[in-house]
């Protein structure tokens, strides 16, 4: 009968660190499902810079306000006729 008991701790020890250290086991599951959740994080922000991307192709294909934004903000063009005026920040004084 102690054979028969001994074998069946054995048996139950092998198990338990199949579990807990073997293949497919807690810490195979612990880090897949760290590295699923990091995959959706990318994948989220991925489709937010899709929707951005595919927002600005619409805007550019429909309309001239898009170029014309673009032009002035990125080229810093003005159109014939306008008066271009760039805004300094100004020093603050220090009032002791």
């Amino acid at each position: 009968m102690r054979v028969f008991q001994f074998a069946l701790l054995c048996l139950a020890l092998f198990i338990q660190y199949r579990l807990w250290f073997g293949h497919n086991g807690v810490q195979d599951y612990t880090r897949l499902k760290q590295a699923v959740a990091s995959h959706q994080d990318t994948n989220a922000k991925l489709l937010k810079r899709n929707k951005v991307l595919k927002a600005d192709i619409k805007d550019l294909k429909l309309g001239q306000e898009g170029i014309e934004e673009r032009a002035r903000n990125e080229l810093g063009m003005i159109k014939p006729g306008e008066t271009f005026i760039r805004v300094l920040p100004g020093q603050q004084q220090n009032e002791n």
